[in-house]
């Protein structure tokens, strides 16, 4: 075993009251796409089938995985489904991974739910892990299967996540299935993708890293890895930029409000909040990057800025020292509530 390889956690569950899947055949090709790739001793695939919720704790306890992929079935706002002593479904809710994920934040980099209508659980596991990948909508077998590979296999030739997802989404194409718009990928560009471009660097010559660093219904063949359980399935899309790419470009644009530079104001926010001694760093920084990536939309949603500023200032203010930066804070939170709109008012609390 290289104890110095990242862990690849690959988890399966078909509920044995749900139609079956070719798991066994997802897990097998992303083995083969990883043991015939140049930079193979970077990573270690672990896997784990049948997973129930104490399964997929312990795991990600046992292990400690940089990757965590999950194939199976999903239900949309319902949760994920797992399987129960029985062996039959016990759907697992969004907010409930999300809260799980959240405690892995400083060993995981990259979530892969490879289940129909799992976006929305992408959306809220994103807020304490950097990229993650789900599914708009229903998702066949084997579309999931041909972009799990072709992830892989681009993962293994030492792309960076990004480029990953986009070399999935090619490889459905490819195949002549019309669901490459139906993968979604969450992403923050940081320290890991530097790492991860670094450690391939010295697996593989330099002229093989060409690329920038800066869910399942086929229906002509195999089964929709969606269940039903009552109720409505919905999800609300994130997209901007090529595919289903959502990423933080950091780019200057104009703000709605023409007297306040909204991405200057939460830059010095960011910068005095930096200077704090906080257990809860990491979280900072990912609700800063949550509110920079909404800026880089084409119409930004203040609400989403607004709510992503409140995480950082709630996390930042039980840091020892928060009260000696409330006077340098307060005319720049001040500015930025101005931008929200009247309904971020709340936000002056901090510094009252």
């Amino acid at each position: 075993m290289n104890t110095t390889a990242k862990k690849i956690l690959i988890l399966s569950a078909n509920p044995t009251d749900t139609s079956t899947l070719r798991l066994d055949e997802e897990k097998r090709e992303i083995q083969t796409a990883l043991k015939r790739a140049n930079n193979r001793s970077l990573y270690e695939i672990v896997t784990s089938s049948a997973i129930r919720v104490d399964d997929l704790r312990r795991a990600l306890l046992d292990y400690k995985p940089s990757i965590v992929h999950f194939c199976g079935h999903g239900e949309g706002t319902e949760g994920l489904a797992l399987e129960n002593d029985l062996g039959q479904t016990q759907l697992v809710s969004t907010q409930a991974l999300a809260s799980l994920f959240k405690l892995f934040q400083e060993d995981v980099e990259c979530v892969f739910l490879n289940a129909c209508y799992s976006e929305t659980q992408a959306v809220a596991i994103h807020q304490h892990i950097d990229c993650v990948i789900g599914m708009l909508t229903a998702i066949g077998d084997r579309a999931a299967i041909k972009f799990a590979v072709g992830f892989y296999d681009a993962l293994g030739a030492g792309e960076s996540y990004d480029a990953c997802f986009e070399l999935g989404c090619a490889s459905i194409d490819l195949e002549g299935i019309a669901q490459s718009d139906t993968p979604v990928i969450k992403i923050r560009r940081r320290s890991y993708h530097t790492k991860l471009l670094t450690d391939a660097a010295k697996a593989v010559p330099a002229n093989s890293l060409t690329k920038n660093d800066d869910m399942r219904s086929d229906r002509s063949r195999g089964q929709n890895r969606s269940i039903s359980v009552g109720g409505s399935v919905t999800g609300s899309a994130i997209i901007t930029g090529d595919r289903n790419t959502t990423s933080v470009q950091y780019s200057q644009v104009s703000s709605a409000t023409s007297d306040v530079d909204i991405r200057g104001e939460l830059k010095v926010i960011n910068q005095i909040l930096a200077k704090l001694s906080s257990s809860d760093s990491r979280k900072i920084d990912n609700a800063f990057a949550d509110a920079e990536e909404e800026l880089d939309k084409p119409e930004p949603d203040k609400a989403e800025v607004g709510k992503a500023l409140e995480r950082a200032i709630d996390y930042a203010s039980k840091a020892l020292g928060f009260a000696s930066v409330i006077e340098n804070l307060k005319p720049h939170l001040t500015k930025t509530v101005a931008w929200l709109g009247s309904d971020w008012h709340k936000l002056l609390r901090f510094v009252s």
